[in-house]
Formats: C-alpha cells, structure tokens, sequence
C-alpha cells in the first residue's frame, strides 16, 4: 500500500472498499517543528502615542464618571454646603416643575440717555422708578429684564427726555412697568 518514497498511505482501489469500509488508516510518523526567534513587531512611535492618549482619555472617562456619582450621592450637586444642598436640590426641581413664563416686549423711557448707551441687546437690568420729581423714594420695579432693542448710536431714540428701550419681560411685570411710567421716571442697573 505504501510507495517506498511517500510517508503517506496510498488510496486503495475502489475494489477494496467492496466488502465493507476499510481500517483506521496510519498515523504519519511525527516531524518536529523547527526552532525559529519569536516574530517582533515593531511599532511606530505614532501608534504608541495614539494608545498612550486613547488609555489616558479612558481613564479621565473613568474618573469623571466616579466624581459624578460621588456628587450625586453626596447632595453638592448644586452648590451651598450641607443642609443647603437639599434645599437648593428642591427649588431647583420646583422651578422645572413650573410652567414657562412667557414673555411680553414692554418699551421703557430711561431717564438718563447716558446710561441708555451702556446698555445692549441681551443685557440684565433691573429697572427702578422713582417716586416722581422731589421724592426721596425709589422701587425696584422689574428685576432681571433682558434689554431686547436699545436705541442706535447715530442718536435715533435718544432725546432730551431719555431714551427708549425695549426689555423682555412677563406680563404682570409689564403692566407695572406701564403704570410706574406716568407718575415718573426709570431708572436700570446691569445685572
């Protein structure tokens, strides 16, 4: 069945198969594996520096999210100091929880021109009306209003009787603006 020169066996004929299948055919005789150096790769220095950054943005990652669940269960998500944290947590909550105000556009003539000038779209000011000329007493009439229009600087708006804005405000808060505005004059604050 064997050549004399093939360490493998010979296929058998098909009239060999004829009375049933054949045997467990020979294992081949074992050959060894011949001793080479293990294979190196080598690396460039890019590919290193890509890994050492992937591993750092990994382990910032890592650390970000502990801090977080540290805050979280702590109660200083928000800021105050201990007892506060809880109250801070629950006004905030109750403000989300609020509908949101909307908001009405409400022109105010400001008193002093000068301080008009000052002033740009999307500034806070709080606006204070005074009690009308002599009086020693003033009120704060809009707190936190958002400046929507100011007049240009070529002088368009501003007079001798102040000058015009516009401010974002609620309704409630409009009309008492509208109100304050006959008995005297405004007065803003930046925020």
């Amino acid at each position: 069945m064997r050549s004399s020169g093939s360490p493998f066996p010979q296929p058998l004929s098909p009239a060999a198969y004829a009375g049933g299948p054949p045997g467990p055919l020979p294992a081949p005789p074992p050959c060894g594996v011949p001793a080479f150096p293990p294979l190196r790769v080598r690396v460039s220095a890019g590919q290193r520096l890509r890994r050492a950054m992937w591993r750092q943005r990994r382990s910032m990652a890592a650390g970000l999210a502990l801090t977080a669940a540290a805050l979280a269960v702590s109660g200083l998500a928000g800021g105050g100091a201990g007892g506060q944290a809880g109250d801070t947590a629950r006004a905030v909550s109750r403000e989300r929880a609020s509908p949101p105000v909307r908001l009405v556009s409400a022109p105010v003539r400001i008193a002093d021109a000068e301080t008009v000038r000052l002033l740009r779209p999307g500034d806070r000011v709080d606006v204070v009306a005074s009690g009308g000329p002599g009086a020693a007493e003033a009120r704060v009439v809009a707190r936190g209003a958002r400046v929507e229009r100011v007049p240009s600087a070529d002088g368009g708006g501003l007079s001798g009787e102040g000058a015009l804005i516009v401010l974002a405000v609620p309704r409630a808060t409009a009309a008492g603006l509208a109100g304050a505005g006959i008995s005297g004059g405004f007065a803003v604050v930046l925020c």
